[in-house]
């Protein structure tokens, strides 16, 4: 019987808040891995999970330790586990996937029709250590730091939504500036966008927006951000839209500043169905939407790792606070007041 314990952060109520408790260490199964976690990031999914949205009511079975984006490294490894030692640096994918279904057989597995997530579905990493399935394990750069490391998950997000189309050259207008779309500016100045123009109503990430590369930010609270968009490109639109933001006015009036024969990436989660001007801003202006969800099973990995370790991608100014585990009540309150990029924790 194990009786080795550790401290996480635990959801075990259907209300707002989290707990901090001390939980056996869990031990790894045939296939899996246990790994002291050295970092953790909070995403924005942990915020809802924390305020108990709809959407992690209708999702979460409690109790849940929570988190799905960190970095540590191995300290035990199950039967049959091989490429993977005790001692590995590593990060994880986190989302679990079948390998069964239709998606995951023809080489989609990102929208796999049975996956589960780490922090959802299963145990997360707000906490001492983790077991993770050995096929979702990725191995860290030597060069890249932890807490860096430990944002891999969500820029791989923000790799595939800048990158669903080549954007060297391009004009881009990113509407949301939470950590996001703070990576989503870094990422596509690294892979070349000629002028990058972000949109959002926080003044303070603004400002962040600005350390990490935008050429121009716009706050839509007061001022109207067409003209300026269209005085920055001659009058033609921007060449992509990254949407961010999960705010339908925002989507609108980037449709709406879209040039013809443009795209538009949406990876902002809306809380409900939105309006859509079709005709005038899909359909007659040939515009390609894609929608993002995840990150490709590992080829994005290895896109984030290799701009991280040549230095072409410097994510370092989005993080604005480091905090023990212990403090995590101060990282969400933080996550709530939009004065923050990533916070990361370190158990």
């Amino acid at each position: 019987m194990n009786k080795k314990t550790m401290m996480a952060v635990v959801k075990e109520s259907a209300a707002p808040g989290l707990a901090y408790k001390k939980l056996p260490v869990p031990r790894p199964g045939p296939g899996q891995v246990l790994v002291k976690v050295a970092a953790a990031s909070v995403c924005g999914t942990d915020s809802l999970i924390y305020e108990w949205a709809p959407w992690a009511a209708s999702r979460i079975t409690l109790p849940r330790v929570i988190g799905h984006e960190f970095a540590g490294v191995v300290e035990e490894t199950g039967e049959g586990v091989v490429g993977t030692e005790t001692g590995d640096r590593v990060s994880a994918e986190s989302h679990y996937f079948c390998g069964r279904c239709y998606q995951c057989r023809t080489g989609r597995p990102e929208v796999c029709a049975n996956h589960k997530i780490m922090g959802v579905d299963a145990d997360g990493s707000f906490a001492e250590h983790i077991v993770v399935p050995a096929a979702n394990i990725w191995h860290n750069h030597p060069d890249i730091p932890d807490d860096v490391a430990s944002l891999q998950e969500p820029l791989g997000n923000a790799v595939d939504t800048v990158a669903a189309e080549d954007i060297s050259g391009k004009r881009v207008l990113i509407t949301g500036a939470g950590p996001m779309g703070l990576m989503c500016i870094a990422v596509a100045k690294a892979m070349g966008a000629s002028r990058i123009m972000v949109s959002d109503p926080n003044e303070y990430r603004l400002e962040l927006a600005r350390l990490m590369g935008a050429d121009i930010v716009l706050n839509p609270k007061v001022m109207n951000i067409e003209g300026p968009v269209l005085s920055a490109t001659r009058g033609e639109g921007v060449d992509v839209l990254l949407e961010i933001s999960g705010n339908a006015k925002a989507l609108s009036t980037g449709l709406a500043l879209l040039a013809a024969g443009g795209r538009a990436s949406l990876l902002g989660i809306f809380r409900g169905p939105v309006p859509v001007d079709l005709n005038n801003h899909i359909i007659f202006k040939k515009i390609r939407l894609y929608g993002i969800t995840g990150r490709k099973p590992f080829s994005t990995w290895h896109t984030v790792s290799r701009l991280l370790y040549s230095g072409r991608l410097d994510i370092g100014p989005l993080i604005t606070h480091r905090m023990k585990l212990a403090e995590y009540e101060k990282g969400f309150t933080l996550m709530k007041s939009g004065r923050c990029g990533k916070v990361v924790f370190t158990p």
